[in-house]
């Protein structure tokens, strides 16, 4: 392995040894004994992938629906699963997001000016948003051959903001970004066979000022193996 890949694969490390770090301190009695150097890195291997749909529920722009794909990379130790991801969603930002923008846009004007308010019209607003995420997650089984998972997460947001009165203006500049964020989810999961399961889940996910609550609904085709109490004999 080279230098970028040995750099790559230290950091990806790290990433998903902070999450169990949390996940285990939030849950104590998960591992047990079981301390974080006697994870196993190697257990990682590709699984399967699952495509998904929601509901964004967010704080500064309209309900709108999201989409993403989940890489399933098995389980890092008992009931540690990982899932690298990524999502999209695109939406206007609210009126009073709007009339917030166009206030300070007209206050700015004005102390520049030292004359009267003007009147600022700054038309729809599109903000969009793509995240590359890191997920671990607790999962155990429960009666009618469901599982359930209940985990944290790490992402990267790249934010672009478009609209036709904003674009190469500051405040276009304001709404791109690349962000930080992190999240908390909890669902149900029902492998229909061994290699073919669907899945539902809560997501709350907070990145600067900008919150949301996210529903989806995916479906996942396995290509590795099942774990333990995964297994459907068909």
């Amino acid at each position: 392995m080279d230098a970028v890949g040995e750099g790559f694969a230290m950091g990806f490390r790290k990433w998903i040894g902070g999450l169990v770090l949390v996940l285990l301190i939030i849950r104590p009695g998960l591992g047990g004994s079981q301390e974080l150097a006697d994870l196993d890195y190697d257990k990682l291997s590709f699984r399967g992938v699952g495509i998904e749909w929601g509901k964004l529920y967010p704080t500064r722009v309209d309900q709108a629906e999201s989409y993403g794909i989940r890489i399933d990379l098995g389980y890092l130790g008992p009931g540690l699963r990982i899932l690298p991801g990524v999502s999209y969603w695109t939406s206007p930002l609210t009126t009073r997001e709007i009339v917030r923008l166009e206030d300070r846009v007209a206050t700015l004007v004005q102390s520049q000016t030292d004359g009267h308010q003007p009147v600022v019209d700054l038309g729809m607003i599109e903000w969009r948003d793509i995240s590359f995420s890191l997920d671990g997650q607790v999962v155990w089984e429960v009666p009618l051959d469901f599982l359930t998972f209940a985990g944290l997460g790490v992402a990267a947001h790249v934010l672009n903001g478009e609209g036709a009165a904003i674009n190469g203006t500051f405040i276009e500049d304001l709404l791109d970004s690349v962000t930080a964020g992190f999240n908390l989810h909890a669902g149900l999961e029902y492998p229909v066979t061994n290699w073919f399961r669907i899945y539902g889940l809560g997501r709350y996910e907070v990145l600067g000022d900008l919150q949301y609550f996210n529903t989806r609904f995916g479906v996942q085709v396995m290509i590795g193996d099942n774990a333990p109490g995964e297994e459907r004999g068909r």
